[in-house]
């Protein structure tokens, strides 16, 4: 009988150990590698896997060039994610590149995905992000120097500076995410209330519509 009791328990534990393995995933890749089919219409956390890759799934030149940062906030991002390296699938890493113009500024924004170390190519940069206690931690960084952007939080950086500056940032996901906080708040389809920003804000209706004319690009 006491033999009985023993088997029951153990069978118990095994039961419970299949359920708990088939209800987490495994955290290691299960393969050499998945490089992501993009075209594949399968809805999955990532991408699935090709059945066919070859070296240019790893390879990306995009990050070599300065591009012109000419738009309103003179800078523009240059991302080197899944969907530009399909070879990044499963692996929990990504990088970008940030290019600015003379006074540019990388709006603030938050990764919601990832951890983000950023890397100063050439120029200067004044580079922050906010605690959720409101606290702003803010350096100048210059050229070889690195910053860190803890996941989650609103971060931004400023080219002060007189000259051109780019930076590479890297990240703990194939594909970090992105919310300008600006741009989430005003130029939302469909638009969030009148009221709640104007409350928000301590503006008026007409401030209001008046920023969200000019992030939906109208004068």
């Amino acid at each position: 009988m006491v033999v009985g009791k023993h088997f029951v328990v153990v069978i118990m534990v095994l039961v419970i150990a299949t359920i708990s393995n088939s209800v987490s995933a495994d955290p290691d890749l299960l393969q050499d590698v998945c490089v992501a089919d993009l075209n594949n219409a399968v809805k999955m956390n990532g991408f699935a896997c090709k059945a066919n890759f070859s070296a240019s799934d790893f390879f990306f030149t995009g990050l070599a060039m300065q591009q012109p940062a000419n738009n309103t906030l003179g800078s523009i991002v240059t991302q080197a994610f899944v969907e530009q390296v399909p070879g990044l699938n499963t692996l929990g890493v990504s990088m970008a590149r940030i290019d600015f113009a003379p006074g540019g500024l990388n709006q603030p924004h938050e990764h919601p995905r990832a951890t983000e170390i950023l890397f100063v190519l050439y120029g200067k940069l004044v580079a922050g992000f906010i605690t959720t206690a409101n606290v702003l931690v803010s350096k100048t960084i210059k050229q070889g120097d690195i910053f860190i952007f803890p996941r989650g939080l609103v971060h931004f950086q400023i080219n002060n500076g007189k000259g051109l500056a780019a930076a590479i940032a890297g990240f703990n996901s194939q594909d970090p995410g992105r919310e300008d906080i600006a741009t989430s708040l005003f130029a939302a389809t469909p638009p969030v209330p009148d009221i709640v920003l104007s409350k928000a804000f301590q503006i008026s209706y007409h401030e209001v519509d008046a920023i969200k004319l000019k992030l939906a690009g109208k004068p």
